[in-house]
């Protein structure tokens, strides 16, 4: 996916978000309370903006590495326990070009597709009946796959598991949907093995991406 298709969708997720918003201001009757009228299940489709917070430790001296930003859609689909409990599953999937740093500042180290599905517990707020701000808390497994190796002779991630921190706000729009706004930190990290051809690059990166998203929610 190129930079201006990237732009556009994070751009299409935004002005859902703004739509939404501007629909729920004429809403304002909405008054029945999601967690006492809806059913259990939420779905939201969101724009997100995955930006990482990239460090290394890599066994060559003065070595580093960045990391690309990725704009892409994402599917969570959400299972509410009680009014205000949730666990959220996150789907996504993101493509990142990597780049040399330091002492390695010439080497493409191609780039990498990650898929880390990740599971959260939620505590959805009543501010109002239409506004339900929340917080949550979980874990993820990242999976590389599709590595590009650039101008290296072989380049390999190693999968892991990880940690991640969310916070958002649900806004109704309608009788079932509304806008959502969200912003998740994921902990990932991942073991990197380079082969140059004139030698082998290994260490640990961390990617730890913060992830920000809009778009729509559907629940019944």
């Amino acid at each position: 996916m190129n930079k201006k298709a990237t732009l556009s969708l994070l751009a299409l997720g935004l002005a859902a978000g703004m739509t939404a918003l501007s629909v729920s201001a004429t809403a304002a009757d909405v008054s029945v309370s999601q967690g006492d009228a809806y059913g259990p299940w939420m779905f939201r489709l969101r724009g997100i903006y995955v930006m990482p917070h990239e460090s290394t430790d890599l066994n060559a001296a003065g070595a580093d590495a960045s990391i690309s930003d990725a704009v892409v859609p994402e599917l969570d689909i959400s299972y509410f326990l009680t009014k205000n409990i949730a666990a959220e599953l996150i789907l996504a999937t993101t493509n990142h070009d990597v780049h040399g740093e330091g002492t390695i500042s010439t080497a493409d180290l191609g780039d990498v597709w990650l898929l880390p599905p990740t599971l959260t517990a939620q505590y959805h707020f009543n501010l109002t009946d239409s506004i339900k701000p929340y917080v949550g808390a979980g874990i993820n497994y990242t999976l590389f796959y599709g590595e590009s190796d650039g101008g290296m002779v072989d380049v390999d991630y190693k999968n892991s598991f990880g940690w991640a921190l969310q916070a958002g706000v649900d806004i109704a729009a309608g009788d079932n949907w509304g806008v959502n706004l969200d912003v998740k930190k994921l902990f990932l990290d991942t073991k990197v093995r380079v082969d140059t051809g004139a030698g082998i690059v290994k260490g640990d990166v961390n990617i730890d991406p913060w992830i920000f998203g809009a778009g729509l929610y559907y629940r019944y």
